[in-house]
């Protein structure tokens, strides 16, 4: 029986790519594993830095309180809390891994082109987590505690008693919404690379865009004006600012394919 070449040739790379595949992903549940033992020792000083729009917006001299309803609450609070800080702490091995299984992969050209991305990836999302945590979520506190009653007028009084796994679920909700909408240049500009959308269709398109936004933040945020407009309006920023980038894209690649005939001379 004569061997196939071509069988043992297609057979090996794909092996030889399973491995690598199991080796980056030890790798990032290995860090993932790590950073979360780390997290856990910290868990209830990382939840206390996320309690802090909640006391910024019951003000000066007044003590809020979380409480827990469920006498397991409290503990699987804070495994969220270490799995949360966690992915974040260990995101930046996770996405070398990533890079490193994709990297042999891509020509020179491509690796250019496609670097730019996965550094702006981490900054976007934190710009938009800090917006989220530093600006919208203080004002939308706020804005949910001016709904408490006393009672004066025969009432019964209203008194906000938050519990400590359904704030921790509005806070992760303003985090990841604004943190993954502030995504959106990258997005367009990897659609635009792949030759799926153009610049011209996005100016055509921005209408749409702006109604897109608006029903976008209605979903992603609770259900209070501040928190959709203060998304929805970034979005529509980012939008013009992805157009304004596949301008310079495009002088960039024009000016390429001009200089190309002087080289090939």
């Amino acid at each position: 029986m004569v061997d196939d070449p071509d069988i043992d040739d297609n057979k090996a790379p794909l092996m030889e790519h399973l491995i690598e595949l199991r080796r980056r992903l030890l790798w990032s549940i290995g860090a993932l594993i790590v950073a979360f033992g780390i997290c856990f020792t910290q868990s209830q000083q990382i939840f206390d830095f996320l309690t802090r729009p909640l006391a910024q917006a019951y003000g000066p001299g007044v003590t809020g309180k979380l409480i827990y309803t469920k006498l397991y609450e409290a503990f699987f609070v804070n495994i969220k809390v270490s799995l949360f800080a966690a992915f974040v702490l260990a995101f930046p091995v996770i996405a070398n891994q990533l890079w490193a299984f994709v990297a042999p992969g891509l020509y020179r050209r491509e690796k250019r082109a496609f670097l730019p991305f996965l550094i702006a990836t981490p900054a976007l999302f934190l710009l938009g987590a800090s917006l989220a945590y530093y600006v919208v979520m203080p004002t939308a506190m706020r804005f949910f505690l001016g709904w408490q009653h006393n009672g004066s007028k025969g009432g019964l009084a209203q008194e906000a008693l938050p519990a400590m796994g359904d704030y921790l679920s509005l806070v992760m909700q303003f985090i990841i919404a604004f943190g993954v909408a502030f995504l959106l240049p990258v997005l367009l500009l990897l659609l635009e690379r792949a030759g799926i959308i153009q610049r011209s269709q996005l100016i055509a398109g921005r209408r749409y865009a702006i109604v897109g936004a608006v029903i976008v933040a209605a979903v992603l945020t609770p259900p209070d004006v501040w928190s959709q407009f203060a998304l929805a309006i970034p979005l529509i920023m980012l939008y013009e600012i992805s157009i304004i980038a596949m301008w310079f894209t495009e002088r960039r690649r024009a000016k390429e394919a001009r200089q190309l005939p002087v080289i090939a001379e």
